[in-house]
C-alpha cells in the first residue's frame, strides 16, 4: 500500500498533494456523482474494454448505466479502450446553455510496471475461432485504480418543445455516463481470461462468407454494400440503409464525423467546449473507429452500429422522448445481427463471450432468440437497465 500512495503523489504532480484521496465505490459515485466532481478518488473495481465500453463495473447499483466511463489522460496515447465510441459535442448552433468547465490537468505515468500489465491486459482481443467477435477482450481485468473524478447530476439528454437537443452533460459513449474517472495510478491489477470455447465451437469448420468487399479508403461504402444483402423493401432493409446514411456522404456538413485509426479511449478537453461549426440538430457526432481491432466487415458491422445509435439520437419518434441508453443500444445491436444474418455470417459474438446472433438456431425461433441474446448483453456485460 505504501508503494502505492508514493506511486499516486508521484503521477499526480502537485494536484493530487493538494487533495486528499477519497476512497469510494462505483454505486456510491453512481448515487450522486455531482457531488464527487473534480475530487481524487480511489476505486477498487473490474474493468471491461470492449465494443463501446471503456468502463468500472458496478454490481447493482440501481441506476439505468451500472458503470463509470474510463478514460486516460489526453496524449497518453496507450492502447487500452473501447472499438468503437461516439462522442457528442455542444455545436455553435447549440439549443442550450454551454458552461464553461475547467478541469485539473492529470498525469499518468505510462512507464509503471502496473500500468503497463493493466494496459495491456485490457487490449488484449480474443482472436481464435472462425467467427466474428465484436470488441470481444481476452481478460477480465481488475485494478485498484486512482484519478479524477468527473460527475453531473444527470447525464439523461433532453429535448426542449421544438425538438432540439439542449442538455448535454455526461461522458463516454453518447455522453450517457453520469460519471468519468480520468486514471492517473493503478495498482494491485489482476486479471482472468475469458472463457470463449462454447462460441467458438459453434462456428469451428464452417465456412462464413462476408458480403461486403473491404475497402480500405471509404469503409462507409463498404458499409453500405453489406446492408444492400438486407430483403430489399423490407422494414429491415430501410432501418439499415438509414443508419449508414446517417454518415452521410463524402463533403457533407451534417455535423457528424467518422474518424478511423482515431484515440477512442481519452478524455479530449476539446470536446467540453462548444464547437465552432454547426450541426442541423446543434450537436456534432465525432464517432471514432479504432482501426486496429475493426478492419474489413467488423468495421462494417461497426458502422452500422454506430449509424444506428446517431440516427435514433438525432430523429426520434415525433412521439417519444430521446429513448434511454439501454433501447438505444438493443435496436443498433439488434439490426447488427441482422446484417450479419443477411451477409450469410455464421455467429456473432461480443464482448464478455455474449453470442447474439448463430445460424444454427431453429429458423422459427430466430427473432426471440436473438432479442433474448440481446437483452442478456446488454442486462450482463454493458451494465444497462430500462
Amino acid at each position: 500500500m505504501k508503494r502505492f500512495l508514493g506511486l499516486a503523489l508521484l503521477v499526480c504532480g502537485s494536484a493530487c498533494l493538494q487533495a486528499q484521496i477519497v476512497d469510494t465505490t462505483v454505486c456510491d459515485v453512481l448515487k450522486a456523482p455531482a457531488s464527487f466532481d473534480g475530487k481524487i478518488v480511489r476505486i477498487k473495481g473490474t474493468v471491461v474494454a470492449g465494443f463501446d465500453q471503456f468502463i468500472i463495473k458496478g454490481s447493482d447499483c440501481h441506476t439505468s448505466v451500472n458503470a463509470i466511463w474510463l478514460a486516460y489522460p489526453e496524449k497518453t496515447r496507450a492502447k487500452a479502450g473501447p472499438s468503437a465510441v461516439i462522442l457528442l459535442q455542444p455545436a455553435h448552433n447549440f439549443a442550450g446553455t454551454v458552461a464553461a468547465k475547467v478541469r485539473t490537468p492529470v498525469t499518468l505515468d505510462k512507464g509503471n510496471k502496473d500500468f503497463k500489465q493493466f494496459d495491456n491486459a485490457l487490449s488484449a482481443q480474443h482472436n481464435k475461432g472462425d467467427a466474428m467477435c465484436l470488441g470481444c477482450e481476452r481478460y477480465e481485468v481488475s485494478a485498484t485504480m486512482v484519478g479524477r473524478l468527473d460527475g453531473v447530476a444527470d447525464a439523461n439528454l433532453i429535448r426542449n418543445a421544438a425538438g432540439k437537443i439542449t442538455s448535454l452533460g455526461g461522458f463516454g459513449n453518447m455522453n450517457s455516463y453520469s460519471a468519468r474517472l480520468v486514471l492517473q495510478a493503478v495498482a494491485d491489477v489482476t486479471q482472468k481470461e475469458i472463457d470463449y470455447s462454447k462460441t467458438d465451437a459453434l462456428s469451428k469448420g464452417q465456412t462464413t462468407t462476408f458480403g461486403g468487399t473491404p475497402d480500405l479508403f471509404d469503409p462507409i461504402a463498404a458499409a453500405q454494400k453489406t446492408v444492400d444483402a438486407v430483403n430489399p423493401g423490407s422494414p429491415a432493409s430501410v432501418q439499415a440503409h438509414n443508419a449508414v446514411a446517417a454518415f452521410g456522404k463524402r463533403g457533407d456538413h451534417i455535423g457528424v464525423y467518422a474518424v478511423f485509426g482515431s484515440t477512442t479511449n481519452e478524455a479530449p478537453a476539446k470536446f467540453d467546449a462548444q464547437s465552432t461549426e454547426d450541426s442541423p440538430d446543434g450537436i456534432i457526432y465525432n464517432c471514432g473507429f479504432n482501426e486496429d481491432r475493426l478492419q474489413g466487415d467488423p468495421m462494417s458491422r461497426a458502422i452500422v452500429h454506430t449509424g444506428q445509435l446517431v440516427a435514433d439520437l438525432r430523429n426520434p419518434m415525433p412521439t417519444e422522448d430521446l429513448p434511454a441508453i439501454f433501447d438505444r443500444e438493443e435496436k443498433a445491436w439488434t439490426i447488427t445481427a441482422v446484417v450479419a444474418m443477411a451477409n450469410r455470417q455464421s455467429t456473432l459474438t461480443l464482448s464478455g463471450a455474449h453470442l447474439v446472433w448463430s445460424a444454427s438456431w431453429p429458423v422459427a425461433d430466430r427473432p426471440k432468440m436473438l432479442d433474448d441474446a440481446v437483452v442478456d448483453y446488454l442486462a450482463n456485460e454493458q451494465l444497462f437497465s430500462r
